[in-house]
């Protein structure tokens, strides 16, 4: 082997100590996967990066991060800043009268989030304002879930340090989105509260993205529009299925069944296979945008960062 290709492995295996040292980064390489010497190249492949010497690996490198600086400006708007977006949390801790915990829900937080970081201002919200309570069951049902770790690790000011929904009231000129945080908590506050509603109206008139997750579309059920009409009357939308709720066995606990009231104010609800992810885009330039589960958390990012 040429002195060369043997430089090139070294600078490889160095590249990958870096990796360890700052993490899931663009310049992490995966160990799993070893450089491959290609004969009638003359090179080495790894993760899909051809290097012929080690300057030739540091400009690859460089493109890969140019690359990612491309996508983050891709974002901007015109006046070159990033869209912004109001993140809501449910500010209530009770499941009924059962004297079980809830809250927002974990996974419909972090990976929205991360969909989003770095692509979107985000600003959080809650009724209340202060710490919006996060459900503990999230946190047992996700621990193997490496987003929502990382994101319970390191995000935690975020939840605990929310402002007042109240004063984002008349400023949907100054946002590009709204989106609500699932958890069974919307179901008990967010579903009724007066504030939330002219908010949500204010946003889709406006043009704005108007999005929820799993429970989050209770928020939804009870809008009216300034011409009397009920947000999701006529519109596809999807949320935590009668079935799924079934399934947790937290019916009887719930104010109301979803499913059934988002069909009662005359909206077409559109559902996967339990559990399975589902995203529905819809209403005013498909800017009315719900996903049905947790497993449409990561979906419905994608979906709230293509409408922006």
């Amino acid at each position: 082997m040429r002195d060369h290709d043997a430089t090139t492995c070294k600078s490889i295996r160095q590249a990958r100590k870096r990796g360890k040292k700052y993490g899931n980064s663009l310049l992490s390489i995966s160990n799993s996967t070893l450089p491959v010497y290609h004969t009638t190249t003359n090179s080495f492949t790894t993760s899909g990066i051809i290097a012929t010497s080690p300057s030739a690996l540091a400009g690859t490198m460089s493109s890969l991060i140019d690359k990612a600086k491309n996508v983050v400006s891709s974002h901007k708007k015109s006046d070159g800043s990033l869209p912004k977006v109001l993140f809501v949390l449910s500010s209530h801790d009770q499941m009924g009268d059962t004297g079980k915990p809830t809250g927002w829900y974990l996974p419909e937080f972090a990976h929205p989030y991360y969909k989003l970081e770095g692509k979107a201002e985000i600003v959080i919200a809650s009724p209340k304002g202060g710490a919006a309570p996060l459900d503990p069951s999230s946190v047992e049902m996700f621990k193997s879930d490496e987003e929502s770790t990382k994101f319970l690790k390191e995000k935690e000011a975020l939840w605990k340090n929310t402002q007042k929904l109240s004063d984002f009231v008349g400023k949907a000129n100054t946002f590009d989105a709204v989106f609500y945080v699932g958890g069974h908590g919307p179901m008990f506050d967010l579903a009724t509260d007066p504030v939330s509603h002219q908010l949500i109206k204010e946003f889709y008139e406006s043009g704005k993205v108007v999005s929820a997750v799993c429970h989050g579309p209770a928020a939804f059920v009870n809008v009216k529009l300034s011409d009397g009409s009920w947000l999701v009357q006529g519109q596809e939308v999807t949320g935590f299925t009668n079935t799924e709720e079934d399934q947790v066995q937290l019916s009887a606990a719930m104010p109301f069944m979803l499913e059934t009231e988002l069909e009662a104010h005359g909206g077409k609800v559109v559902k996967a296979e339990p559990w399975q992810p589902k995203v529905v885009k819809s209403g005013k330039s498909n800017k009315l945008i719900t996903g049905q589960n947790p497993a449409s958390a990561s979906p419905i990012g994608e979906a709230i960062l293509a409408a922006l």
